[in-house]
């Protein structure tokens, strides 16, 4: 692959992790649970808030790509460890997008869940982007295909119990951290593992094909 090229990717990558972080941000600021995946590090950030949401984030990813050496082993590639500098990126723009959104009033129900649509859309958008991009997939998607990769089974199914273990993961600590009470995952969290998929579509089926376009431009010149 051309440097042109590459570096474009990366920079679509980047831009597409920081839309996710967004995404995240206005999800949380609703207040009404986070992304599934997400689910484990907001609820420890309530419990440990020594640490921000953010680089709860990050050492949630590098536990993911911790897992993805356990499993793949040999069959690990190391260009893969890019994902820790990329971990450490959604990190800091989860924060720092937390830190623009606060000043949003959030106070009525329907305000919060209009947070939670906004920020499944700019999710949704942001892992369209990543996806396109193709270069290094995220920490939590890397690690599934690994889990799918290793039991043969598809990628879709083992995803969807990976989310689901997240949010049961997150429940669990909840009722052990606050007295039996369940914190950090709501409607939210429901909410967004259904629409976000959805939205993931939508943006690849229109983005795909024009934004590949730019991407290969400078290669398709140059033959």
């Amino acid at each position: 692959m051309p440097k042109k090229e590459l570096a474009k990717r990366y920079i679509l990558l980047i831009l597409g992790l920081y839309l996710s972080a967004l995404g995240v941000a206005f999800t949380k600021h609703g207040e009404l649970g986070v992304s599934p995946i997400s689910s484990v590090p907001n609820v420890l950030s309530y419990k440990f808030t020594f640490f921000t949401l953010g680089t709860w984030l990050i050492i949630w990813n590098c536990i993911l790509i911790g897992g993805q050496i356990i499993i793949l082993r040999k069959k690990f590639q190391l260009i893969q460890l890019l994902q820790i500098p990329l971990s450490f990126l959604f990190g800091y723009f989860t924060d720092f997008n937390l830190w623009c959104v606060s000043p949003i009033p959030a106070e009525s129900y329907p305000v919060r869940l209009l947070m939670v649509f906004i920020g499944i859309v700019i999710l949704g958008l942001g892992i369209s982007l990543s996806v396109i991009a193709n270069v290094i997939m995220n920490s939590g998607e890397a690690f599934v295909k690994a889990v799918s990769d290793t039991v043969h089974k598809e990628f879709g199914n083992v995803k969807i119990a990976f989310d689901l273990c997240c949010v049961i993961s997150a429940v669990i600590l909840s009722l052990f951290f606050f007295d039996f009470m369940i914190v950090g995952t709501r409607e939210g969290t429901v909410l967004s593992a259904v629409f976000t998929g959805v939205v993931v579509k939508f943006f690849n089926k229109r983005l795909k094909e024009p934004l590949t376009g730019i991407l290969t431009s400078h290669h398709r010149r140059s033959i």
